[in-house]
Formats: C-alpha cells, structure tokens, sequence
C-alpha cells in the first residue's frame, strides 16, 4: 500500500465499522471505572483521552514508531530532556538549533547541572562533541538557516560513544524524512507547523521504537500535565489527511521560489535544501523525501526586509511556518540567530506558484 494511502486512513475505524469516517472529539476529565484502575484503559483526563489514542496511532504509522502527544513542540522537547537526562550528564545540541531549544538548555538544564556543547548543523560537526555525552539533539534542516546534517553518520557515531539520539523532525516533517528509519532514539515534531498545517493550533510529539521509553514519556506528560486537549488533537487527526498532498503542493513551489531568487542578483544569499548550490543539497536528497516548504534569504539589511514584507500582497507577516498560507517574517527580529538583519524566513502556502512568484518578484522591485 502506498504510503500517502496509509497515512489517509491512519488512526483511522477500520472501514467495516459503522458510524462516523473519524469519531469525533472526546471531552472527559472523568471516566465511570469502577474497581480496579488497571482494569480500565481511561480513568482520568489527564492520564488518557481516546482522542488522543487515535491521533498517536496515526503519528505512529508516519514515524514508525510508538508515538505520545504533547501540548506543544516545546512541551515535546522538554519532556525528551527531562526523562533522559540527569545531573552531570551532557547534552549535544546544534549551536543554530530552534532559538528556544537552545533558551532551554542554557535555562533550566544548566541550573540543575547538565552541561550541554554546542555544535553547528553544518558539516555533522556535532559528532566531534559526543565523548562522554548522554544525548546528541539533531535538527535537520535547522530554523531559519535550513542547515542540513546527515542522520545516518551522526547515529553510528552517537551509538558508537554510547549516545543516545533525539532529532527533531519539525521543519521537514514526518512526511519528507524518517528519523527513526535511519537509526534514531527519538523523534520529535512541533505539530504546530507543517503536520497539521492551518495555524489553529499548538501540538507536539514524541516517537520511538522503544516502549520503556514511550512509557516514560507518557508519564512525564501524566506527571508534568503536558497534555493536549481533544480539540485541538481531533483538528489535527482531521488536517493529517491532506499531509500527502500540502506537503507535496508546498514543496513544488518552495523549490519554483527558491530558483527564482536564486536568480535574482538583489538577493544576497539563498537558503534551500533543494538547490543544487546548498551545502547539505546532497545529504539532504539521501534522506529526505523532498525538501520542505520553508526558503529563507537574506537581503541583508533590515530596512530592505521590512520595505519588501510590506509589499508582499497575498503573503502574510507572521511567525511559525508550514501553513496553507504563505507567511514570511524578519526572523532576526526576535534575536537569538546568528543571520543578518536582513534575513527573511518564508514558508510557502497552497497559493499558486505563479502567483505566488511574481509577488515576491514585484515586492523584491520595490524593496
């Protein structure tokens, strides 16, 4: 079965079963369970919801793995942290991962006394940080710079010094590359972003092969009342079944953008994956599917930026990317990367490529 075909009815009623093609939302904090609590599969809203049951079969078939939901990508983040890592141990994390990945780990790891290296994306550099180290966190392609990083050769040689490996998988999604297929611990997605893919709604999650580990972080989640809530969980299950066809929509005119500014001699620098000229072009057409639906560019000064934002007509100003609406932002705006002021982070929506061109074309002219 082709695998677009799977995801479309994954989580999904067999479909010999009467009644709706997707339940709907379950809102319960409490369950009738009378006797013993083992005897029953739902007892409390916090602990489960068959909501929930549903969206982590579906997240399971696409990743490959047990998955647990979580209110938020950093919620999913934290709770890989926090049930692997102990005081004294070390954490590899990439020197241009997620800004608030990086908030973390100088923040509340730091304060209870696990050290954390930094290492580019670039080049698999984190591998010469792996001695001694208790989890290697890879983020493949990096926010905002699309870095790339090989996951396969980081995961020998993690698994070589006894590593343990996360990599978050939010930028490509479960759709264009598969972590775990290629040897990783964990995977985890902010399902906020091109999973789901309408900007209504804050989602997370964690997958692995391993099922001590998914038992972990479900307690974690129990225990640090990370949950997610039915509603937003039914939206997403609902919005995974056009994952196939966004994804591949938004790719197309990603890479149409991305030869476009390429070419385009004001443009001082292009970031894509699917560029021959990136560095990680040819990693990333190994292990990814295709190469997402985020370009980023730099005209690099901030009064360029902004003056070409405002003259975008059918994109929006806005953070967060991966939505059915094209959205472009200033990323420097909010400190915390190494790029220029000028830096421009734009996520590629189901607009026509065409049109969506010759905005970019006519608000570069008048920038």
């Amino acid at each position: 079965m082709h695998r677009d075909t799977e995801i479309l009815r994954a989580g999904y009623p067999d479909h010999d079963s009467s009644g709706p093609f997707l339940n709907g939302p379950q809102f319960s904090a409490t369950y009738v369970a009378p006797g013993e609590p083992s005897q029953h599969r739902y007892t409390y809203g916090r602990t489960g919801n068959p909501t929930w049951s549903a969206w982590e079969n579906a997240l399971g078939a696409i990743d490959g793995g047990e998955a647990v939901a979580f209110a938020s990508g950093m919620a999913a983040t934290a709770a890989v942290f926090g049930t692997v890592l102990r005081p004294g141990d070390v954490l590899v994390l990439p020197s241009d991962s997620y800004y608030t990945t990086r908030l973390v780990a100088s923040g509340w790891l730091d304060s209870i006394g696990i050290k954390t290296r930094f290492a580019p994306t670039r080049d698999s550099a984190q591998m010469h940080e792996l001695d001694g180290a208790r989890l290697l966190w890879i983020e493949t392609p990096s926010n905002p710079l699309l870095e790339v990083s090989d996951i396969e050769l980081l995961v020998r040689a993690a698994h070589t010094h006894g590593v343990l490996v996360a990599c978050d998988n939010t930028t490509a999604t479960g759709y264009l590359q598969h972590p775990l297929r290629l040897g990783a611990d964990f995977v985890m997605a902010s399902d906020t972003k091109g999973l789901t893919g309408h900007s209504d709604l804050l989602l997370g999650h964690v997958s692995t092969k391993d099922p001590a580990r998914a038992e972990a972080l479900r307690t974690w989640r129990t225990q640090h009342g990370a949950i997610p809530g039915p509603m937003e969980v039914w939206l997403a299950h609902r919005a995974l079944a056009t994952l196939a066809v966004r994804n591949t929509r938004q790719c197309e005119t990603a890479l149409k953008l991305a030869n476009t500014l390429s070419g385009d001699k004001s443009v001082n620098a292009v970031h894509y994956p699917g560029l021959a000229s990136h560095p990680g072009h040819d990693i990333a057409r190994r292990q990814m599917d295709n190469f997402g639906s985020v370009v980023s560019f730099d005209l690099s000064a901030r009064a360029r930026a902004e003056t070409f934002l405002r003259a975008l007509h059918l994109v929006r100003e806005a953070t967060s990317f991966g939505g059915v609406h094209s959205t472009a932002e200033r990323r420097a705006r909010w400190g915390g990367d190494a790029i220029s002021e000028g830096f421009v982070r734009f996520s590629c929506g189901l607009e026509s490529a065409d049109d969506l061109v010759a905005d970019v074309k006519a608000a570069l002219a008048k920038s």
